[in-house]
């Protein structure tokens, strides 16, 4: 599938398109960009009418009307007590709302931006399309769409460090690639602590390698469209399935986000992985940043996930884990239960005695 919102074509011509290219289903890398310097003063005029574009893309997209309308409210009591009037700063005014929106939905992929370089209306002619595309896979390579490091670990244990699912044209071949290198491994830790969300697409492709046929993971309701899309896994994929006879075991803790939560969800509930960590953040709707004016921008999240097996989502309360332990343990738990497992399989007396020996070393 193509991605439902791709990213505004202004962004690449304003050049503010750093860290936007994993939109979809997190807000995070977004937040991260750097705007430039110089930022104009605002005033009463241009604070009314942010305030109202605001409001619009809440009634047409967000996910939940009801929250909206109350976001609404809250947004139109604050401006008539006065609560923004001494603000004249944009980056100040943003985080305002910011709060305000979170505090009143609970959730934690609302977002509103500041931009002192003016963000042009969006553009649809290919060349403003073919320079975001650009941009994002500039922004995706320097961080190796997502997969940050992958490691045979002692007692042959495959480990993948996460730290968001890139766009599927680079992230789809880095993972296959992965795969390969660990298809010999006896199970496998996949690190999710320091993942911060990503493409849903990605998020598919890279669960299907763990599946020995399709399997419905989870469906997306997209309220501006008023659709259910559905989600199972790939009947086919690139590189070596790693099939479900092998143990996986997720690492999560409070930086775990949005689409990485996703990923665990699914896995959790359908019995495929064990997950070891603290509990995530709790971002599980999808969206994309919509232009407000000029010099403002939004995250609007508009799609919520529907598990097939709780038929509900992660939303402000995050994905528990199976074995609760401080996050900076987690990978040493994971490590000896994968070994155990092992070593109560494991029928070869020499090869067993090393597993017992790594176990110890842990210890």
């Amino acid at each position: 599938m193509t991605p439902k919102h791709s990213l505004t074509a202004a962004l690449i011509a304003a050049g503010l398109a750093c860290s936007l290219g994993t939109a979809l289903y997190s807000s995070r890398g977004w937040a991260q960009s750097s705007p430039p310097p110089h930022a104009a003063t605002i005033d009463a005029a241009t604070r009314n009418e942010v305030a109202i574009a605001i409001k619009a893309n809440l009634d047409r997209a967000y996910v939940f009307p009801d929250q909206a309308k109350a976001m609404d409210a809250a947004l139109d009591a604050s401006l008539a007590r006065g609560d923004f009037g001494a603000i004249t700063d944009g980056e100040a005014f943003a985080k305002a709302l910011t709060e305000l929106l979170r505090r009143t939905s609970h959730d934690g992929h609302l977002m509103v931006r500041y931009f002192p370089q003016a963000v042009p209306p969006e553009r649809k002619d290919q060349a403003d399309e073919a320079r975001q595309a650009a941009a994002e896979l500039a922004q995706d390579r320097r961080f190796n769409f997502g997969l940050s490091s992958v490691q045979r670990l002692k007692g042959n244990i495959g480990y993948i460090d996460l730290h968001e699912f890139g766009r599927p044209q680079g992230a789809t071949p880095r993972i296959a690639a992965t795969m390969n290198l660990l298809a010999g491994t006896d199970a496998l830790i996949i690190d999710l602590r320091h993942c911060g969300g990503g493409d849903p697409d990605t998020v598919m492709a890279f669960a299907s390698y763990l599946y020995d046929k399709p399997t419905h993971l989870n469906d997306i309701y997209w309220r501006d469209e008023n659709r259910t899309e559905r989600r199972w896994t790939q009947a086919k994929v690139a590189g070596s399935r790693y099939g479900q006879s092998r143990k996986v075991y997720l690492l999560t803790g409070p930086d775990t986000f949005s689409g990485c939560e996703d990923f665990a969800y699914a896995l959790k509930n359908n019995h495929r992985a064990t997950l070891i960590g603290q509990a995530t953040g709790g971002g599980a709707h999808a969206g994309s940043p919509h232009r407000l004016t000029a010099h403002f921008m939004m995250f609007v999240p508009s799609g919520r996930p529907i598990n097939p097996v709780t038929h509900t989502d992660w939303e402000g309360t995050g994905v528990a884990p199976d074995v609760q332990v401080p996050a900076d343990k987690a990978l040493d738990t994971a490590q000896v239960a994968a070994l155990r497992a092992l070593v109560a399989a494991e029928r070869e007396p020499r090869w067993k005695a090393k597993l017992e020996q790594r176990i110890a070393e842990i210890h």
